[in-house]
């Protein structure tokens, strides 16, 4: 098998296997969708899933060390928390607290 033939065929298995982890949940839970089970994992999961992602954010990407002892994470943390209590706009919380994530890094501040 030369390498144009493995690539197509990578693709092709990638690309089902993505669909078929899309549909097959809204195919088999389709005459289900009002159980108190799946009520409770629509309502919970996605904060869950942000916390989590705050969490691990938090542990691997600040420098815990003096002088600024995680302030790097903190920061947009902050950031993303204060604009979103203002606001209500998901997208402008996230891109903010992205930038300034961002520039933190780039700019290389809070750095020891």
């Amino acid at each position: 098998m030369d390498n144009t033939t493995y690539i197509l065929a990578f693709i092709a298995v990638a690309t089902a296997a993505t669909f078929a982890t899309r549909v097959i949940p809204f195919l088999f839970l389709s005459r289900h969708h009002e159980h108190p089970l799946l009520l409770h994992i629509g309502r919970y999961l996605p904060a869950a899933v942000m916390a989590l992602l705050v969490v691990v954010f938090l542990i691997q990407s600040a420098s815990w060390k003096a002088p600024a002892f995680g302030i790097d994470a903190l920061l947009p943390c902050a950031v993303v928390i204060a604009l979103h209590l203002w606001r209500r706009n998901a997208l402008l919380s996230i891109v903010a607290g992205t930038a300034v994530y961002m520039v933190i890094q780039q700019a290389g501040l809070f750095t020891s």
